[in-house]
């Protein structure tokens, strides 16, 4: 039986080899040097933006931790997530390029490719759970009288152990962890779809759960959430202050969940389009060159969320002084009459 299962496992290995097997040291640099160092440099630039933004909205949120409502506790979890890519995975990718080489061995990808995972499937299931908790919010009213902080929390421990669960799978047998076609950088092994069914079975688990159903969920709550606002403006207009205000500081919320979703969108989907070509595909065809610039924008998506944050934030404190002047001048007219 042995030896039948090892002529099985050599003749699938003969049928296609993935690219680390193909040559004695997977993690040499298939790029120029000048590439590897341009690259080195852009990361570390991402990686001091994203650093310090994520870093200042935790900062800023620990200050009123008292007083986070729950989609803005969701939304530090996002940061959270965010800066872990910075902190724990960017510096490992920096001193490769710079080396141009991996240098920290097949024990540093599997930790690499591990702690990308983890923190880009947290970073996407919080965005999931904020787009329910934003379609919940708007379309159906009732739901926000009863969600407390304590849910939040409570949401936060299944997004970690959801995220948890998937990175520390591979470990299981089921799957593995292994360097990009260019060495300088490691990922979820991708290539073990093209040798064998349970290696297809791998990997379209993790493209539906990791992937493809979060993302069906964050289109539908928005869609949802698009057709409820265009439908209920004019019913908040004829409402109390209150009742206003309320409703504005829901779409600033609403409008910074979209938006993060959509950047962090933009910049995995290309990413995924390549990984999936390289799982069901002609993964040798695409060009070395070419596979490093969806992964270089994938490693982009930590630092936009901050950006994000402080340009609702400016136009919410506009509208907000704005909208109180209006509100003075309507109460005083009122109390004149």
């Amino acid at each position: 039986m042995n030896g039948m299962a090892s002529d099985h496992n050599t003749s699938s290995q003969e049928d296609y080899l993935p690219h680390y097997l193909q040559k004695e040291d997977p993690f040499s640099s298939k790029l120029s040097k000048e590439a590897d160092i341009v690259a080195g440099f852009y990361l570390t630039v991402i990686g001091i933006l994203s650093t310090l933004g994520n870093g200042y909205v935790i900062y800023m949120s620990s200050k009123r931790k008292k007083k986070l409502r729950p989609a803005e506790i969701m939304t530090v979890n996002l940061a959270v997530c965010d800066l872990g890519i910075s902190v724990v995975g960017k510096p490992f990718s920096i001193i490769s390029f710079f080396s141009h080489r991996w240098v920290f061995g097949w024990m540093g990808c599997r930790w690499y490719g591990w702690a990308g995972f983890f923190f880009g499937c947290g970073s996407l299931i919080t965005m999931t759970a904020v787009s329910l908790d934003r379609y919940l919010k708007i379309c159906h009213l009732s739901y926000g009288t009863w969600l407390k902080r304590h849910h939040a929390f409570i949401c936060l421990a299944i997004i970690w152990a959801y995220a948890t669960f998937w990175a520390t799978v591979p470990f299981a047998g089921v799957g593995s962890y292994a360097p990009e076609p260019f060495g300088t950088s490691c990922t979820l092994d991708w290539w073990l779809a093209q040798a064998s069914v349970a290696g297809q079975a791998f990997i379209l688990s993790i493209l539906f759960f990791c992937l493809l159903f979060p993302t069906a969920v964050i289109v539908f709550s928005y869609v949802k959430i698009i057709l409820k606002v265009k439908s209920s403006t004019k019913e908040v207009a004829h409402y109390d202050t209150r009742i206003q205000n309320s409703h504005i500081l829901e779409m600033k919320l609403t409008k910074v969940a979209m938006l993060i979703c959509i950047g962090f969108l933009i910049a995995w989907i290309p990413y995924a389009v390549v990984s999936v070509w390289s799982a069901f595909g002609q993964p040798d065809s695409v060009p070395i060159e070419f596979s490093v610039v969806p992964t270089l924008l994938a490693k982009s998506a930590a630092m936009y969320n901050p950006i994000i944050y402080q340009v609702i934030d400016c136009k919410f404190a506009c509208c907000r002084s704005g909208g109180l002047k209006t509100l003075q001048k309507k109460s005083s007219l009122k109390k004149s009459r």
